[in-house]
């Protein structure tokens, strides 16, 4: 049987998933309804953040599909996949057009020399526009450098929501009214141009496979997701694997898997142009190749990119610590972040301090979903206001700069440019549709930590904000941000409605009443700037006389509820942020006053 190897690709929310798990489902393997997103944070969140293999079977064609995040952050998942493929289907919204990671990740498409096929998605929306979309695409094509082959793409256009493609967009549209489409037009695309996976004699030559992507399981420990390039791999075969720097150390196969839909199905033997899971090799990495030779020559490096931002993990010590975790011990961080290490890539740890363990990863989301998974898995902790990563190049200080692609409505135009102004951002595109406008954006990494939510209430919910890492550019100077102080409590207990009533209008609530405080937690901010000591557990003085006007019913503000991406967003740095499964608190590094202002003279 012949194999097709295919990753789909696209910006964040274009389609890939929605489209992956039409095409399984139209072709029996798997069942309709089942989706690719099975990660319960990929389910709630709506994205992919995890890449993952799948195969169908079309006309006698194995295709075996990887599906990619479309995420930033989770750059260093899509790159890894990118190699082991033939081809690539560039998922493009038909209203939105080529966005920061669509221009990401068709780099590094056309820089491996891949021949994307392009399917322009949701020609159904009201304002899509899939002339304009092709065109844009084509620009995006020529302006990342493309040769001439690679610009003769060829176009697909689908309603993925639907399972519905075709070649022209009055053939989708009619199917879509007509409800008789499927995505047979987009599978015989990918069999005329995508290459089989193995050449003529690829599969007697000298076995030759990569991983690239990893695995574990609680029994077999560390899976390595490979692709076999030439010969054939079988059960209880013995192995080398060979870094790419030629070191060689020996190993064992002693189990294969292949893919059928998203199951996982165990085969005695795989062969050349495959996409298998291979268990027995417990120190195994990402691009190191395995070998039946020693002396074999190892394929290709493959690259991954350096993380941009860290902050410190730390065992929970605040007043609540214990309470709510089942996992709490400086030990059991340890072991969790040692085993995160085994599949998380674009992840890395300092373990050198005891007391605090220094993580570097690609942005906030990135951090983020690690502490949820954590939380969920019942593990307490406290981690540190993160801190973007400088390089010294040629004696100058370097910092990550970023790429900003904003859609806004015409009129908060002037407040978001005036903010990303003061964050040293400077503008370097502009386009008007209608009543809303596109701003693109470049700056340093620093100045964006923490814009997001400032962003939400400047745009009054309506703007999209999507960034994607350029290169290290030398160090942009001191960034002005808006300033707002910390409401911290004074002290211990529940807080209580009265008392919140009257601090409601020095500044936004974290919290709401009933509550439990300890001092030292931060309860809200303060818009005047200043940090402030205040006592939400004051209840209202109690009295025999009645007076007019006092007894009226307390109207609260509902509270601004922090979430762990908030909470690393607006901590300050003389903050922790405490995560437990039930709860995430943001507090003062010092919980009382004096230790504070001892510090602050110390410091």
């Amino acid at each position: 049987m012949e194999i097709r190897n295919i990753a789909i690709i696209a910006h964040v929310d274009h389609g890939k998933t929605t489209l992956t798990d039409a095409l399984l489902a139209q072709n029996g393997a798997t069942e309709a309804g089942v989706s690719m997103d099975s990660n319960d944070l990929e389910r709630e969140r709506g994205i992919t953040i995890y890449s993952k293999p799948a195969s169908l079977v079309y006309k006698d064609t194995k295709i075996n599909i990887v599906d990619t995040p479309g995420h930033a952050d989770f750059g260093s998942e899509v790159e890894r996949v990118l190699r082991s493929i033939d081809s690539v289907l560039l998922i493009v919204d038909a209203q939105e057009g080529p966005m920061p990671q669509t221009r990401f990740v068709l780099k590094k498409s056309l820089e491996l020399g891949l021949q994307p096929i392009v399917v322009i998605n949701k020609i159904d929306k009201p304002a899509a526009d899939p002339a304009r979309c092709e065109e844009q695409v084509l620009e995006l094509f020529l302006e990342l450098g493309c040769n001439d082959e690679q610009a003769n793409f060829p176009v697909v256009y689908a309603i993925g929501r639907q399972g519905i493609a075709g070649k022209t967009v009055d053939e989708v549209l009619g199917a879509a009214a007509a409800k008789t489409g499927d995505l047979k037009p987009l599978l015989d695309t990918v069999l005329e141009h995508v290459p089989p996976a193995s050449h003529e004699g690829s599969q007697d030559a000298v076995l030759r496979m990569q991983s690239f992507n990893l695995g574990y399981d609680n029994f077999l420990g560390r899976l390595a997701v490979a692709r076999i390039y030439e010969g054939t791999v079988k059960v209880g075969q013995p192995v080398f694997v060979i870094k790419p720097t030629g070191e060689t150390r020996p190993g064992k196969i002693l189990k294969i898997f292949s893919f059928k839909g998203l199951q996982r199905i165990e085969i005695p033997e795989a062969s050349a142009g495959d996409i298998v899971l291979v268990a027995g090799l417990p120190d195994i990495f990402i691009g190191e190749t395995i070998a039946d030779v020693a002396e074999a020559q190892p394929l290709p490096a493959i690259a991954i990119d350096e993380p941009t931002i860290t902050l410190n993990f730390l065992v929970n010590n605040s007043p609540f610590a214990g309470k709510e975790g089942k996992f709490v011990t400086g030990r059991q961080i340890r072991e969790r972040l040692e085993r995160e290490l085994e599949i998380n890539v674009g992840l890395k740890i300092d373990f050198s301090d005891d007391t605090a363990y220094k993580v570097s990863g690609r942005g906030e989301l990135h951090i983020a979903v690690l502490l949820e998974n954590m939380r969920r898995e019942g593990y307490e902790l406290q981690v540190s206001q993160p801190q973007v990563i400088f390089h010294e190049i040629d004696g100058v200080k370097h910092e990550p700069f970023e790429e900003v692609v904003i859609d806004t409505p015409t009129e908060f135009q002037g407040a978001v440019m005036e903010r990303l102004g003061l964050r040293k951002c400077i503008i370097k595109d502009m386009s008007v549709h209608d009543t809303s406008v596109r701003l693109t954006f470049e700056g340093p990494t620093r100045g964006l930590l923490g814009y997001r939510s400032q962003f939400v209430l400047d745009t009054k919910g309506e703007g999209i904000f999507s960034s994607r890492f350029v290169e290290f550019r030398p160090y942009a100077g001191e960034i002005v941000k808006r300033a707002v102080g910390a409401m911290s409590s004074m002290a211990a207990g529940k807080a209580l409605g009265f008392s919140l009533y009257n601090l409601q209008d020095r500044g936004v609530l974290y919290i709401g009443a009933g509550t439990e405080v300890y001092e030292g937690m931060v309860i809200g901010n303060t818009s005047k700037g200043e940090d402030m000591t205040v006592n939400p557990t004051k209840g209202k003085q109690l009295t025999n006389m009645r007076a007019s006007g006092s007894d009226e019913a307390i109207m609260l503000v509902p509270p601004y509820e922090i979430t762990i991406e908030r909470g690393l967003e607006i901590m300050s740095d003389d903050e922790y942020l405490e995560i437990t499964p039930k709860s995430v608190r943001l507090r003062k590094r010092f919980l009382t006053e004096l230790d504070r202002s001892k510090a602050k003279r110390q410091g």
